[in-house]
């Protein structure tokens, strides 16, 4: 039996990630380095951010500056504006990269899938018929299309 390999170099740049104190979302914003951190939008009270680990090409998240972990801590112009921006992003979204749909969700506590727990976040996932593919099933690896920067680039432009 012959075995194929399939090479997946960037997944060690997140194996081998230097864990940090602190919270990277609240961290990159205040690093004032919003091309380099894949920040694409910042309102008042939240910012889209694309996730530097997607699950497809796309992949955002709406995350409010504060360090809040249940959307019962928002306040009511945070959570009017998280969604508004929420909206605007899956706008920009069908704009740059025509998806058949969407995942839209929040994972609330480790137990919901929350890879950073304490810091609320909304994720948007466009989705294309057959995106899910064996790979995902068969060897843990995902097939991402097309590199964050030149996502950020598309959207970019449609947010400014």
């Amino acid at each position: 039996m012959h075995m194929e390999q399939i090479w997946a170099p960037w997944r060690m740049e997140y194996i081998e990630k230097a864990k940090t104190d602190g919270c990277i979302l609240c961290q990159k914003p205040k690093e004032n380095k919003d091309e380099e951190n894949f920040i694409l939008y910042r309102g008042q009270s939240n910012f889209i951010i694309l996730n530097a680990f997607p699950y497809i090409s796309g992949h955002l998240m709406v995350v409010p500056y504060r360090h809040i972990a249940n959307l019962q801590e928002l306040t009511d112009d945070e959570a009017k504006e998280h969604f508004d921006i929420v909206k605007r992003a899956v706008k920009i979204l069908m704009e740059a990269l025509k998806p058949a749909g969407f995942n839209v969700g929040l994972n609330i506590g480790k137990v919901a899938g929350a890879g950073i727990e304490g810091h609320l976040h909304t994720h948007i996932v466009p989705r294309w018929q057959g995106d899910s593919n064996f790979m995902t099933v068969l060897s843990d690896t995902r097939v991402i299309s097309e590199a964050l920067a030149a996502t950020y680039e598309k959207l970019k432009v449609r947010l400014t």
